[in-house]
Order: C-alpha cells, then sequence, then structure tokens
C-alpha cells in the first residue's frame, strides 16, 4: 500500500504497527528513486535521510537498507550518539548516499556544518510518535527546516494523534494517508498474540514474575520496566533465578549495549530487560514473549511493546503484571485495541510443581528417544537388586528436577480480586431500627406499627387550600377582608404596660 504511492513522488503519512514491514515499504522506492536519479555512490552528497528515535533502529533500518541496494552500490551510514564523532565524520566526507539518524546526533553535525543536506531528495520520518514522546519535537524542526523544501517526504506512526497530524499538516504537501495493520484474525479465529494479566501486589512482583515465566517456558522474552533502577533489578534478580537475562538502558555505553543485543540475537541471553526507549523498534522475530512488568502509562506504549512478538504470522503471548490501582488503565488499553485481555490468576506452588515436573518428564522422553543409555542401564541393574524399578525411576526424576530446577519457593502469593466489589445501591424503604439491639436493622417496632396506622390527613393542592380559605371569608360575614375568620372572632386582649415590658 505504501510502495505506490513513494514510487509517485507522493508524500505519505503511514500508520504503521511495528512489525508490519514498513522498513522495507519505504526503503525500497527510495532506493528506486536513487537508482533512476543520476550520479551514485555518495558523490553528490546525502540524498536521502531517515530519521529514528532510537540508536538500535538506527543501525537496524540502516542494515536493512544496506541489504536491499547492495547490488545498487548505495552507501548507508547509522549516525547516533555514543558512537565516535570523528569517525562518523571521516564516513561523512567520503560520501554517502542515505544518512539513517537519530534526531539529536543529525543535529549536532548540521550545527557543526558536517552534514550537508543541500542535495536531499527524501525524508522519512519513521516511529514519529516516539520520537515526539522523547522530546524531539524541536530537533525535529530544526532538521526538516534545514532540508531543501522541494523534496519528497513520509512519515510512519503507529497512532496519529493530534500532535502527529500537526507536524504532518506542516511538513508534508497533500500526502497519501494509509494505514498498514497486522494480518487481521478472522471471526471465531484463535488471535496470534494471548494477551494475559496477572493481578499482584507491588511486593509480590518479581516472585509473580519469576512464575509467570517459569510457567510459560519462553523461548525469547522481552520484559519491560518503566526505569533504568528497575531494569537492573529485575535483571539481577531474574539472574539469581536461573535464567540468562541481560538489562538494556539508556544508561549503557553503545559498546554495552550492542553486545547485549549481539547476545539476544543470537539466543545467548533467553531474556531482555529494557526500557521502552532502548527497546524501541527492534525487529527481531525469534521473540514468543512480552512482559510489561508494570502496565504502560500511555495505551500507544502497550501497542508498541507487543509488537515485539507475534511476527511473520508466529504465535506470541504478551503478559501484563497489574496491580489493582493500575485497572483503570488496562480497561483504557483495551478500550484502544478493541480486545478483551484475559485475567489469569498467579500460578500457585502446587500449579509451578506440576509445570516444572512435566518438563523433566519432557526432558527424560526425549532422552529416552535419543538413546545411548548403555551405561546407565548397567548402573540400573546394580540398583534394581535393592529397590524398584519404579521408586528408582521417580527418584532420578526428583534428582533432575531438584538439580536443573532447583526448589520451588514454597509462599503463596496473595491473591488479588480481578475486579473491585460494586457499589450497594442505597435502599429504599424505612430507616433501620438501631434502637432494638439483636433484632433485624430492618424489623419494624410496635410504635412503629402503630404510627403507620394512624389516620393521615389527605394531602391537597393550592386551589384546594385556596378555596378552602375564602369559604372562611365568607362564613365570618366579611368577604371583602383578605383575612382569616379567626382574626375577627378573637376579642383584642389589652398587653403590658410601657413600664412592664421594661
Amino acid at each position: 500500500m505504501a510502495i505506490p504511492p513513494l514510487l509517485e513522488g507522493r508524500d505519505l503519512l503511514g500508520q504503521a504497527a511495528t512489525g508490519t514491514g514498513k522498513t522495507a515499504a519505504f526503503a525500497l522506492p527510495l532506493l528506486q528513486r536513487l537508482a533512476d536519479e543520476a550520479g551514485g555512490g555518495g558523490r553528490s552528497g546525502v540524498r536521502a535521510l531517515v530519521l529514528v528515535p532510537t540508536r538500535e533502529l538506527a543501525i537496524q533500518v540502516a542494515e536493512a537498507v544496506h541489504r536491499y541496494g547492495r547490488e545498487l552500490g548505495v552507501h548507508v551510514l547509522p549516525v547516533y550518539g555514543g558512537q565516535d564523532f570523528q569517525q562518523q565524520l571521516k564516513v561523512l566526507r567520503r560520501g554517502v548516499d542515505v544518512v539513517v539518524a537519530t534526531p539529536g546526533r543529525a543535529l549536532d553535525h548540521i550545527r557543526r556544518n558536517t552534514l550537508d543536506l543541500r542535495n536531499v531528495r527524501m525524508v522519512v520520518l519513521d516511529e514519529a510518535d516516539e520520537m515526539l514522546d522523547m522530546g524531539f519535537a524541536e530537533d525535529l524542526e530544526a532538521i526538516l527546516s534545514a532540508v531543501p523544501s522541494e523534496r519528497q517526504s513520509a512519515l510512519f506512526s503507529a497512532t496519529i494523534p493530534a500532535r502527529i497530524a500537526k507536524l504532518a499538516e506542516k511538513h508534508l504537501r497533500d500526502p497519501k494517508r494509509i494505514t498498514i495493520e497486522r494480518e487481521r484474525v478472522a471471526a471465531g479465529e484463535i488471535p496470534r498474540v494471548r494477551q494475559l494479566v496477572y493481578m499482584v501486589q507491588r511486593r509480590d512482583k518479581v516472585t509473580a514474575l519469576g512464575r509467570v515465566l517459569d510457567m510459560e517456558n519462553p523461548k525469547s522474552a522481552i520484559v519491560f520496566c518503566r526505569t533504568r533502577t528497575e531494569v537492573d533489578e529485575v535483571a539481577e534478580k531474574l539472574s539469581a533465578h536461573g535464567y540468562a537475562a541481560e538489562a538494556l538502558h539508556g544508561g549503557m555505553t553503545q559498546d554495552q549495549r550492542s553486545r547485549v543485543m549481539k547476545r539476544f540475537r543470537d539466543g545467548t541471553c533467553e531474556l531482555l530487560v529494557a526500557t521502552d526507549v532502548a527497546a524501541r523498534g527492534l525487529d527481531i522475530e525469534h521473540v514468543s514473549h512480552v512482559v510489561n512488568f508494570d502496565v504502560p502509562a500511555a495505551p500507544d506504549a502497550y501497542v508498541h511493546r507487543i509488537g515485539r512478538t507475534g511476527r511473520a504470522g508466529r504465535e506470541g503471548t504478551a503478559v501484563t503484571l497489574a496491580e489493582p490501582r493500575e485497572r483503570a488503565m488496562l480497561r483504557n488499553i483495551e478500550r484502544l485495541t478493541a480486545t478483551k485481555m484475559t485475567v489469569e490468576n498467579v500460578p500457585s506452588v502446587t500449579d509451578l510443581r506440576a509445570r516444572r515436573i512435566g518438563l523433566v518428564s519432557a526432558a527424560v522422553r526425549d532422552a529416552v528417544v535419543a538413546g545411548d543409555l548403555d551405561q546407565y542401564v548397567i548402573e540400573l541393574g546394580s540398583l534394581a537388586g535393592d529397590f524398584d524399578l519404579m521408586d528408582i525411576a521417580a527418584a532420578a526424576m526428583k534428582v533432575a528436577h531438584d538439580s536443573l530446577l532447583g526448589h520451588v519457593d514454597e509462599k503463596e502469593i496473595s491473591r488479588v480480586e480481578p475486579e473491585a466489589a460494586p457499589r450497594k445501591e442505597h435502599r429504599k424503604g424505612p430507616k433501620p431500627n438501631t434502637k432494638t439491639f439483636g433484632k433485624p436493622a430492618y424489623e419494624k417496632s410496635a410504635s412503629y406499627e402503630r404510627a403507620d396506622k394512624r389516620e393521615k390527613p389527605e394531602k391537597r393542592g393550592k386551589s384546594e387550600k385556596k378555596r378552602d380559605k375564602y369559604d372562611r371569608h365568607e362564613k365570618s360575614g366579611k368577604p371583602g377582608k383578605k383575612f382569616p375568620a379567626a382574626r375577627f372572632d378573637k376579642k383584642k386582649r389589652p398587653g403590658p404596660s410601657r413600664s412592664k415590658r421594661r
């Protein structure tokens, strides 16, 4: 959907979630335009600029553009903070065709006159909503002002709030608006991404996280946390739990982040604990699970997070650990995604033991199928003379369970009800009988019964009251007066003297 209008030279405003192939959607038309123009190999300077929010995404997009344009001889350079500035400058002076940059470092080069944008023919803003969330609004305005007005522009964002629409209105010319969606689930089919919620208290979150991971047994997972400190703490505790976990956040050097990403991509690291910014736009197909250690404050962030799993037609799982006070935030997410999340109970000690024993049983079954058990059969023969074979097998499974998976925490996690109890409606009827101790609150007393049987005066309207008043005037003999008849029947009594009043 995005490729035809870009090939026609039109500006584009694309709403696309992560994992929908939008990198190829803008990279292929970009390369086609560069190939159609005269000159190549960077001799005419930078001809395309792609702006992305994070270093990791800059590297990822640059690698994709390089891979697509390898046969064309297109030179691509990722430009981001944390990398040696002088090294970037050397490559820029040699000449490049496409620069994929973060806004901050791109603006540094522009202000130092080391990034020449006079020949730029195409500008792409990828993950524009995230760049605005990170505070790059002014940087984007400055960069776009330095690019020739006669250019083709493309803006991609997972959501199109008012600020994105305003940015597009200012810098895009009559853009073609499209929506790139994930593969829709047909009616009656199970969604490819399971969305689970576990309600837990704050104090139990780390324990609950370990149990959920033990039950799910993910091949590769990303755990999202809000702060860098929380990322480090959770990664450390997961490592102590026996997982190969690594932390990833903006406080790390670029070399550290690159090493972590390499280990996560090649499978050496099975759990990546990261902040939203650090993991933004990561394209790793083998991620089976995404875990929200906290409920994202913005529903859009939830959409970005779960976009890390369920890619390329694979099934994925999104797990959210929510505190009772975050129920309203969950409802906001459900409204945005138009999807009902499944609320589950945190696994109990019994559930966890059963799951771990099941994993050991599966491992034993695989070992039997694989064979090569001769030396163990010999040892089993010596034990069979003293013990029953079933007891020996059970003891072997117990040893394997304890040695490979460790002990199970015997402490149960306090259960949190998924929904708060609804408010009781105000009861109608008589007030509670608080004076009668030990009786039902609404039991009528004898005095109440007598009062209830008394004859009540008939209610009359205003017109009837006026008519009654007029009748009294008539009986007084002086219908012209506007005073009640009783005034004329009473005799005036002398009042006390002034002296007595004083």
